[in-house]
């Protein structure tokens, strides 16, 4: 049984990894047409963040690494941790009692996937860091943490919009069955948003001297969000309600978030002052 049970982890790993990479019967058309708009959804909204690239293009790979990163992450590290611990569950409770208390049991899985998904997309931030000396101005590291939110927000929504796609998805799905089809890209642009965010305040966090910090602040946020699934199915949340928490989540904090991007201070008004290291409890005066 033990030996089964690993088979069939190992299988959904591998099904999951290269479900990003295989489409069966999907045509190159759509296939373009899904990496165009989580292009577009990415471009929109790192443009509030106007990151400047023409003096740093290396920013450019800590986008690209956090998306390699996350997604073997997700894959290797959530998907096992999450089947464990869902297995750990049932050896103590029957799945009635964890469909009755599914609000506090789904805790522990939710908070997985953003302990393990902002741990990966701020590693590549840490690289940045450490090629720079350990030196990274807060708003430096906040544009770094948004390129490597963006950099995994893009692939995923690629990956959504495929599966989509091959699910049977087009734009006559939108004519007969209304907006409400449109649910799946409403999801996936505010997602983007969110990852990117997110991010965000961990490279601040990072440059600031408060790296862990802000890591669990992001991965609390991230986990947060996931829980309107498990509202979804309590039926605390219907289709439309949960598009709606996504979305308030994604807007609420990108303001916050853009208001330290552009806010300026007396003292310097560009850039904050970088902290010697982001795993002090409190950056120096």
């Amino acid at each position: 049984m033990e030996n089964q049970a690993l088979k069939a982890l190992l299988d959904q790993i591998t099904q999951f990894f290269l479900s990003a990479f295989y489409f069966p019967g999907l045509g190159w058309k759509l296939v373009l047409v899904a990496i165009a708009l989580g292009l577009v959804f990415g471009v929109l909204w790192m443009l509030a963040y106007w990151p400047s690239l023409k003096k740093n293009k290396i920013l450019l790979f800590v986008g690209v690494i956090s998306a390699a990163l996350t997604w073997a992450a997700i894959a290797f590290v959530q998907i096992p941790l999450q089947t464990w611990s869902g297995q750990a569950l049932l050896h103590f409770w029957s799945p009635v009692t964890l469909s009755r208390w599914l609000l506090l049991a789904g805790i522990p899985v939710i908070l997985l996937s953003g302990i393990v998904q902002e741990g990966a997309k701020l590693l590549p931030v840490v690289f940045y860091w450490v090629g720079n000396s350990h030196k990274l101005d807060a708003r430096t590291g906040l544009i770094a943490g948004a390129i490597a939110g963006a950099g995994f927000g893009i692939f995923e929504a690629v990956w959504v919009h495929n599966t989509m796609f091959a699910a049977g998805w087009t734009w006559q799905s939108v004519q007969t069955g209304g907006v409400i089809a449109l649910a799946g890209l409403w999801e996936r642009f505010f997602a983007v948003g969110f990852h990117i965010v997110v991010s965000a305040l961990a490279g601040y966090g990072l440059a600031k001297g408060l790296g862990w910090q802000f890591y669990l602040l992001a991965s609390f946020l991230h986990g947060a969000l996931n829980y309107g699934v498990i509202l979804m199915q309590k039926g605390l949340l219907n289709v439309t309600g949960i598009e709606i928490y996504i979305a308030a989540f994604a807007v609420i904090l990108t303001a916050a978030v853009l208001w330290i991007r552009w806010k300026k201070t007396p003292d310097s008004p560009e850039t904050d002052a970088p902290a010697p290291s982001p795993l002090n409890d409190k950056p120096e005066a």
